[in-house]
């Protein structure tokens, strides 16, 4: 028995705690419900304390943490649903299904809560692209992304992707989805009244994914090939079927709530669609379609088979639903009751074969209160001191636009249906974020996802608010107003004292910018145990955001205009450089003080920006990120013939350093009064002005644009080959 209970994940104080839940041993059935309840990857039961310090209030919120998605207020008809998943250690042991079904998972919780999804965006991790494993695990994940992603017709607008050492044994596959829902059909995930009808629509439950939460709540180590069958099989086009039907049976009145089957599978969701209503819910596994008759108990309770929602419904309700499962011809099967005793009991040839308290699944889980200690690696980090050289700075531009991490991942986003849809404005690659029109509305959202783990790496706290900070950049640039917050947080074991006070600092980072500039989170996950045994991945927030766009025919992108247009930098003049892919790449560290954000700046330098959108005076728009300034105005040149003629002298600090809270902008001269104008007492700085010569010019060099565009748009599809 000893053995099946570590096999289960079990400490010696939580199977304790089973047995007074219990009153008694449990089963082996019993045992791996608690396992996947409990599980770290279901119950939070590490992070739990830390997310509950989170700002989640707001005047737009619909929805909050807690729900399958998040939902935020856009006019009086309609709502947007958004949320970020991580499919990491699938990923990684089987890369095309891992991320398919990432995308499956993600689908499925917007359309929960009663929305269409109308767009995904993806945040990646690879190791170098110069290692074969990593090659093989960003082609997989691509692959699946765009297989299952196109062939359910959701456009993939957006995303980013970085290459780097602490990632070649675990991949990050971070995913957002997004969707729109009219205000008087949100759903929740709850199960209603007793006497309400569990009803299961969808796929057959097979082995798939058994026991695949509890595979995601320990460390990558030991063979891959014995952990593939944790990993879920996804069918798009069974999906897709399942978006129409479920967007037909929210509008079923007797319809009290939907959850999908996610991390679990039915050992999970039905016991926490039961505790947020206060009743209990039984299943009866005889009632269950599978796709193998000799199917166990175990295995149909703990099968995270995708492609499967459960609806809880009044009886006069059942026939409404059998009848839109039969029109889709998907899979309908009444599998259970809701019941007023609070317990989740399942039953077999009318036998009770389990029965487990409610609340010992849910709100009892043994919450972890995890020791911390200040990594001792952050004491040697000092700020680097270089030459500022001048020299080479041509050939030092072409090096880092062909870096993987900053060149164009058009490689990516050309295998992705992004106009699927007809509601994408703004291109991927034209813009820091990709927006999105509403049909018969004049406004319209902006979307993004982002995150920097080697600055969280360097300074926890600050790489955390920086972390929030650059996605509401890249929504201000295209004009769009942050409105709310989903976020993805991906840490090493949670166990190591350092990997545990380092997700703390991050976490509270991120929030103090939330806080300040009352932006709420509003869903959101966490992957914990991103090692192996050899690395550990960098401390990865990811944060997708939403904007607000009053009036979408207002919408920046950062493509230069035309030529006499003027170039300034709005912002911050000098910052700290640590962290910068210009320093990996010629100085070889990776190391060194981050910037740090003021707050009260860095909201002026937002406002101004907006201002500037909002009132016609700017003709484009960028952020300064990876790569620093010279980098970004090289993006803002890639996607047209024209060239720019820049006046500031620079040398390689100015030129390739990463510090926060910058803009590129190009004004009309016609413009210039009204620009400083609104600028007001932000400082800014005229660089450049944009010219017909189809050249990059700065110092004594003249780089021909064509050489630049071979560089960038090159880079990945080479080192593919």
């Amino acid at each position: 028995m000893q053995e099946i209970i570590e096999a289960h994940g079990f400490t010696k104080e939580e199977y304790q705690k089973i047995l007074e839940y219990l009153g008694r041993e449990p089963n082996l059935l019993e045992l791996g419900i608690f396992s996947t309840s409990w599980s770290e990857h279901c119950s939070y039961k590490s992070s739990k304390p830390v997310l509950r310090t989170l700002h989640t209030k707001g005047e737009r919120i619909l929805q909050g943490p807690g729900e399958n998605a998040g939902v935020l207020y856009l006019d009086d008809e309609l709502g947007v649903a958004f949320k970020v998943e991580s499919h990491n250690h699938p990923s990684a042991v089987e890369p095309f299904h891992g991320a398919a079904t990432g995308i499956g998972g993600i689908i499925r919780d917007v359309i929960s809560m009663g929305a269409r999804p109308i767009a995904l965006l993806d945040s990646l991790r690879f190791g170098p692209l110069t290692s074969p494993r990593s090659r093989q695990l960003f082609e997989g994940v691509v692959s699946g992304i765009s297989f299952y992603g196109n062939c359910i017709g959701v456009p993939t607008v957006g995303g980013e992707v970085y290459f780097d050492e602490p990632y070649e044994d675990n991949c990050l596959v971070n995913v957002m989805a997004v969707g729109l829902v009219k205000l008087d059909k949100i759903k929740m995930s709850r199960a209603g009244e007793p006497g309400n009808l569990l009803v299961l629509i969808g796929n057959k439950t097979g082995r798939d994914g058994i026991h695949g939460a509890t595979f995601a709540s320990e460390d990558l180590v030991g063979e891959v090939e014995k952990k593939v069958p944790n990993v879920q099989v996804g069918d798009p086009f069974m999906e897709k079927l399942l978006i129409e039907a479920t967007m037909e049976i929210i509008e079923i009145p007797e319809v009290d709530g939907i959850q999908d089957l996610g991390a679990g599978g039915l050992s999970t969701t039905p016991p926490e669609m039961a505790s947020k209503s206060g009743v209990g819910v039984e299943i009866d596994v005889n009632q269950v379609p599978t796709r193998s008759r000799d199917m166990t108990p175990y295995e149909v309770l703990l099968s995270e088979s995708q492609e499967r929602m459960v609806i809880s419904v009044k009886p006069e309700g059942v026939e409404k639903v059998r009848k839109v499962a039969e029109k889709w011809d998907i899979d309908f099967a009444v599998i259970g009751r809701v019941i007023e005793e609070r317990v989740f009991r399942i039953v077999k040839d009318g036998e009770t074969i389990a029965e487990i308290p409610i609340d010992a699944l849910t709100e009892g889980v043994p919450v972890k209160n995890l020791p911390v200690k200040r990594p001792e690696y952050l004491e040697k980090i000092r700020e680097i001191q270089i030459v500022r050289s001048s020299d080479n700075l041509d050939e030092k531009l072409l090096k880092l636009i062909s870096h993987p991490s900053i060149a164009s991942k058009e490689w990516v986003y050309t295998q992705y249906d992004h106009m699927v849809g007809t509601n994408t404005v703004l291109l991927p690659g034209h813009g820091d974020a990709a927006v999105l029109r509403i049909k018969g509305k004049p406004f319209g959202i902006a979307v993004t996802i982002d995150g920097n783990g080697k600055l969280v790496y360097l300074d926890p706290f600050e790489g955390g608010k920086n972390t929030v900070l650059e996605a509401m950049r890249n929504l201000v640039a295209v004009g769009a107003r942050p409105i709310g917050i989903t976020d993805g947080l991906n840490f090493a074991n949670p166990n190591d004292p350092e990997v545990f006070w380092t997700f703390k600092e991050a976490v509270r980072g991120m929030n103090e910018v939330a806080k300040f500039f009352n932006v709420p989170f509003v869903s959101g996950n966490v992957s914990f145990y991103n090692q192996s045994e050899t690395r550990k991945i960098y401390p990865t927030p990811i944060v997708g955001m939403v904007g607000f766009l009053e009036d979408i025919e207002k919408r920046m992108d950062m493509q230069v205009k035309a030529p006499g247009d003027l170039i300034f930098v709005v912002g911050k003049e000098t910052g700290k450089i640590g962290g910068s892919i210009f320093l990996d790449v010629f100085y070889g560290d990776s190391t060194g003080k981050i910037d740090t954000t003021d707050l009260d700046f860095e909201e002026e330098l937002q406002e101004r920006v907006l201002l500037g959108i909002e009132n016609g005076i700017f003709t484009a728009v960028h952020d300064v990120s990876d790569g620093g300034l010279l980098v970004a105005i090289a993006e803002m040149l890639m996607y047209g013939e024209l060239g720019t003629e820049l006046t500031f002298r620079f040398d390689e600090v100015s030129a390739f350093g990463e510090w926060q809270s910058r803009f590129v902008v190009t004004v009309s001269p016609v413009n210039l009064d009204k620009f400083k104008k609104i600028m007001g007492t932000m400082s800014f700085e005229l660089i450049g002005r944009v010219t017909d010569a189809g050249d990059l010019r700065f110092n004594e060099y003249s780089i021909p644009l064509d050489e630049i565009k071979s560089r960038y748009f090159g880079a990945i599809p080479d080192l593919m080959k």
